[in-house]
């Protein structure tokens, strides 16, 4: 019989890709931090094959189509063999809340797996098109939590996906602020029945 194949070194981000796209940069890519962890009692236990980083496709990489980092994780999603009977939570770490463009996409995959729940923290809120209100609370009202990344995000987004080669995790000057106005505009959105 085969030994069983060592598993794969999972990638890290390098620290400038993270300052630039979690930080107070505001970056046209989008990053997704992604981490599975299965229900074991009252525990959550990680799946560590499953936890990696992604970025959107095609704005620099022309020989790919332009697919957004959402959309990328939900490709990738079903070539995992997670047992349907087993209860899943997927955390996203985003530099960029999902888009309305991607949300009927995250719905649908809310609905046909109702085994996952998914947590989003995003760096920021993206408000670039129409509709991205009505989004974030479609998204919410098919079961996903949207949080803004706090101090403890970030941290912990440093600590587990990456390099840092040893250099502690440094706030950048405006960050509280910073989070606190994402926060602010977030909560807004999703309070607000209008939307």
């Amino acid at each position: 019989m085969a030994d069983n194949p060592a598993p794969r070194a999972r990638r890290l981000m390098d620290i400038n890709t993270f300052e630039e796209n979690f930080c107070d940069v505001r970056a046209n890519k989008t990053y997704l931090c992604y981490k599975v962890e299965v229900r074991e009692g009252d525990a959550w236990t990680p799946v560590l094959e499953h936890w990696d980083y992604l970025r959107n496709q095609g704005a620099d990489t022309p020989w790919l189509p332009r697919r957004h980092a959402e959309l990328c994780f939900l490709d990738l999603f079903p070539s995992w063999p997670l047992d349907q009977e087993k209860q899943y939570r997927l955390t996203w770490y985003i530099s960029w809340s999902p888009c309305p463009d991607c949300v009927p996409e995250l719905v649908e995959f809310l609905k046909k797996n109702s085994h996952v729940k998914l947590y989003i923290f995003a760096a920021r809120v993206y408000t670039y098109f129409l509709g991205y209100e009505r989004g974030l609370c479609d998204l919410r009202d098919a079961g996903a939590q949207l949080a803004i990344m706090t101090h403890n995000e970030h941290q912990h987004c440093w600590d587990t996906f990456m390099d840092s080669q040893g250099q502690p995790f440094e706030p950048w000057p405006n960050m509280e602020e910073q989070i606190q106005e994402q926060s602010q505009q977030l909560q807004t959105i999703l309070r607000n029945p209008e939307n």
